[in-house]
């Protein structure tokens, strides 16, 4: 099936990445659709588009439109997704799926029935780097993972004059950090280690009790200079901390958090087995990091000669040319469309039971520090 052009819902901070990166592939973007009729017509005026839609109802009927990209909040994704795939339209669909695993089962209950490609967009598994070393796992370079080490942290909702929509239950969830960030680490450990989780125990922190909410919308990554505000009481989570077993006997320890000073965009982990351990920073994503016990530890620099086939074919420049946060939104929709164009699947990227699975986790880590003990992840 040839793509024809591909619609976006959202434009705040991360649609505006998805347009980008869907116009690097080579494939057109028809159109947006916003919160609002003024949102969508500055979304689509800043970014070059030419359609303006004014529902999810216009987009469903656009029969221009091939692929439909889900960025709106979180709450929205259910409803918007079930919609879209019910009028035959293949989706991709930013994290989470939805907002509880029986949701995001029924989306993947439906395209199993609709037979249309699907992606959850875990993106930060497209870091070549990333698929470097989960080829090295694959290879027993370090022999089977027994223990990991990981941490997501960010900055920009450090203060309590810091506000956006994902503080705000009712359009994010009831988690925010562990859902928001903590789900790309999780899914980046498990993809590189090939190991599956069983068991969490969990503590969520809300450390920064109120916040002052500017009475006007306010853009990911940005600051609200606004001195109108309101004093909310706040519940979601900033940080979070997780012990994890998985099924093979392996262990992890993960940090999560949204108030870290000076950590803009941080997903670090260091991976170990009996035979050596692998690190990657995605503050310094053309390097992986490979210990040994018995010898000089190794620094691998991303180089289209040295990588593995899975690695190299989505690294877009030379060695020394630096890649990082847009391209691995290239390489997952680059997979995505071969698949809606060959008419095949070919499992080279996160689908909707992806998604399930990681909300299944993200409701085991709620549950435990809910109840302080260990919680076992519903399959």
């Amino acid at each position: 099936m040839k793509i024809n052009t591909v619609a976006v819902i959202g434009t705040g901070f991360i649609g505006t990445v998805h347009v980008e990166s869907i116009r690097r592939t080579g494939v057109s973007v028809k159109g947006v659709l916003s919160g609002s009729a003024e949102s969508t017509k500055r979304g689509a005026e800043n970014l070059s588009v030419s359609t303006q839609y004014k529902s999810v109802q216009e987009i469903c009927s656009d029969k221009d439109v091939t692929v439909v990209h889900v960025t709106s909040p979180n709450a929205l994704h259910y409803p918007q997704v079930k919609e879209l795939m019910a009028a035959g339209k293949h989706v991709i669909c930013e994290k989470p799926l939805a907002l509880t695993a029986k949701e995001g089962i029924d989306l993947v209950n439906l395209a199993d029935k609709t037979g249309l490609v699907n992606a959850t967009c875990f993106n930060t598994r497209f870091y070549p780097m990333v698929h470097e070393a989960r080829s090295l796992v694959k290879s027993d370079l370090i022999g089977v993972p027994r223990y990991i080490k990981g941490h997501y942290h960010q900055d920009w909702l450090t203060l309590e004059t810091d506000w956006n929509w994902r503080l705000e239950a009712e359009q994010a969830g009831e988690l925010r950090a562990v859902a928001d960030i903590g789900s790309h680490l999780i899914d980046q450990i498990g993809f590189v280690s090939g190991l599956e989780i069983s068991e969490v125990m969990a503590e969520l922190h809300t450390l920064v009790k109120t916040r002052q909410k500017p009475t006007g919308p306010v853009q990911t990554f940005t600051i609200d200079t606004s001195s109108k505000r309101e004093s909310v009481k706040m519940s979601s989570d900033d940080a979070a901390g997780v012990l994890i077993r998985f099924t093979n006997g392996a262990r992890a320890t993960i940090s999560i958090s949204q108030i870290s000073s000076g950590r803009k965009n941080s997903i670090n982990w260091e991976i170990s087995g009996p035979d050596g351990s692998l690190a990657f920073d995605s503050e310094n994503p053309e390097q992986l990091w490979i210990g040994h016990r018995g010898k000089a530890n190794e620094l691998l620099q991303r180089d289209l000669s040295m990588l593995s086939p899975s690695a190299a074919k989505i690294s877009f420049y030379p060695g020394g040319h630096i890649e990082g946060f847009s391209e691995t939104f290239r390489g997952l929709f680059e997979r995505v469309y071969a698949d809606i164009e060959s008419e095949s699947r070919s499992a080279t990227y996160p689908t909707f039971a992806d998604g399930v699975r990681s909300l299944q986790i993200t409701d085991a880590i709620a549950e435990s520090s809910q109840k302080s003990s260990w919680v076992k992840v519903k399959r």
